[in-house]
């Protein structure tokens, strides 16, 4: 582990010296070009395949981001699992289970849950939106739940639902029903609020967490705030959302200052009538898709528009993505790609297809980011949290995997554990069942991955260009976001190799940026 280290350190610190090397290639004044289409739709979505770069870079940027937000979607397009749409009661063992009988319970979500993993990076490799799932993953972080405590796969699928529904849309009616969601609802012990004994993890959250920040409320406010959520909860039986008039305190409260008879909806009202709100989420946004170091008069002035819209989710992205800190050289590959945008890019921009995306959603987890299961309700740091030791680790088997997938002549590399790429995050609560289901599902990565078989020749003699060294030019910059670090991708260029090519692209550090 110590060797790791320096090239830890390196990737790291190479987030802050390399953005500045390039500018924007084969781009006029009016349109995107190749690395401008590149960066507008691997920051928006998985990656990019040549084709979609070749149809981008002929438009102006205001073309591209309205056309990528005119795509957008409200609904997936593959279909859930059965389960997960099932009418009725809710499946729960009794008060009077037995201990087998709660074993199987949780066995059994842990086995929907892992179907939902699949489903869902299936999805992301299925939507002509990446931008929606993108967003929807983006408020899986923001607004945060855990399937380990809220347990029903079911609803942690109808919360993933809601997410896509308002995922580039209206951000207040958003805020409304993410409050009132059920899962949200156990996951921060809305449930357990009510009067005369006040749980206040949903008021103080709302406030630190997903609207105003810290230093923007005071310890008041969420207390006064926590009494006018009281009586919010779960019908037992369906998992609906339900309000219990009785538990409800329907007392004055003093909220930021202004008095009245409150409950939960006006105390949402009240947050997102600050200007505190749109700045905080606007900034959260700039981290996501512009750069580590907010701009503060930039997020000022797209908050303003966002709020002034009515919280119209496309008004703060589209001033985001046309902002010039967007498009600045000094902006370009200085952003960590994350576990699931590393996994279904790279089979994206390969287009790859994989029968069953089970195996690839393990192999994020084993990186950091598992889903449906955020570490705890800050969610996944992300940014160059996301590589250390541990996951640089995780990260370059995945990535050799698929390069010793390439049908080559030469000798194949060592064969790499894959016990930390599969590993998946244990609770105080897994039993063995789980455990055992966890290591036959972690078992289908290293299975999955010996399935796929990468054309390199394929790939990049379907790239444009006249000859071989045109070719792999255009593959570069659509792998790379910068000039690579290591002399192995100008060997194999100056070789005319794909498979070699191909092969040290991915293991590029540069390859881990966007």
């Amino acid at each position: 582990m110590r060797l790791l280290r320096p090239f830890v350190f390196f990737v790291i610190a190479a987030l802050a010296l390399v953005g500045a090397v390039h500018g924007a290639r084969a781009a006029t004044a009016d349109t995107l070009g190749a690395e401008g289409a590149r960066h507008l739709l691997t920051r928006t979505g998985f990656g990019a395949t040549p084709s979609e770069i070749a149809r981008y870079a002929p438009l102006t940027r205001e073309d591209a981001v309205e056309r990528i937000l005119a795509a957008t979607r409200t609904l997936p397009v593959l279909a859930p699992p059965a389960f997960a749409t099932a009418g009725g009661p809710l499946p729960r063992p009794g008060p009077n289970a037995s201990a087998e009988d709660r074993k199987t319970y949780v066995r059994e979500q842990a086995r929907d849950t892992l179907a939902l993993r699949g489903w869902w990076i299936d999805e992301m490799l299925a939507t002509p939106s990446p931008l929606t799932e993108r967003m929807t993953l983006f408020w899986h972080n923001h607004f945060v739940s855990s399937q380990q405590k809220v347990r029903p796969a079911r609803l942690m699928y109808a919360q993933n639902a809601t997410f896509r529904r308002y995922a580039v849309g209206d951000f207040r009616a958003l805020l409304h029903a993410a409050a009132k969601d059920p899962a949200m609802e156990v996951y921060l012990d809305t449930v357990q609020n009510r009067k005369g004994a006040p749980n206040e993890n949903f008021a103080r959250e709302v406030m630190e967490l997903f609207t105003l920040g810290e230093g923007h409320y005071t310890e008041q406010d969420v207390k006064e705030a926590a009494r006018a959520f009281t009586g919010w909860s779960i019908d037992r039986d369906t998992g609906a959302f339900v309000f219990r008039p009785r538990l409800h305190d329907d007392g004055s409260k003093t909220i930021f200052g202004q008095r009245g008879d409150f409950d939960g909806d006006a105390v949402l009202d009240l947050i997102l009538a600050r200007p505190d709100t749109a700045r905080f989420v606007v900034q959260k946004l700039w981290l996501e898709f512009v750069s580590p170091q907010p701009d503060a008069q930039a997020v000022a002035r797209i908050a303003g528009r966002f709020r002034a819209s009515g919280y119209d989710i496309k008004v703060a992205l589209r001033g985001l993505l046309l902002d010039p800190a967007f498009w600045a050289p000094a902006d370009r590959g200085t952003l960590v790609k994350s576990p699931v945008e590393l996994v279904v890019g790279t089979l994206h921009t390969l287009e790859l297809a994989p029968p069953d995306g089970l195996p690839y959603a393990l192999a994020a987890a084993g990186m950091g980011q598992n889903l449906f299961a955020p570490p705890n309700v800050k969610g996944w740091p992300g940014g160059d949290r996301w590589i250390n030791a541990t996951t640089l680790l995780a990260r370059k088997q995945f990535l050799a995997r698929l390069a010793r997938a390439i049908p080559a002549p030469t000798a194949p590399m060592d064969a790499a554990p894959v016990a930390s790429m599969t590993s998946m995050p244990a609770t105080a609560a897994a039993n063995d069942a789980v455990t055992t289901l966890q290591q036959r599902a972690a078992r289908s990565v290293e299975r999955a991955l010996a399935r796929i078989a990468l054309d390199a020749g394929t790939w990049v003699a379907a790239q444009p260009g006249n000859d071989v060294p045109a070719k792999l030019a255009f593959a570069q910059n659509v792998l790379l976001p910068l000039a690579p670090v290591t002399g192995d991708v100008a060997e194999a260029r100056a070789q005319r190799d794909p498979v070699l090519f191909v092969r040290a692209a991915l293991l590029d550090p540069v390859y881990e940026l966007k």
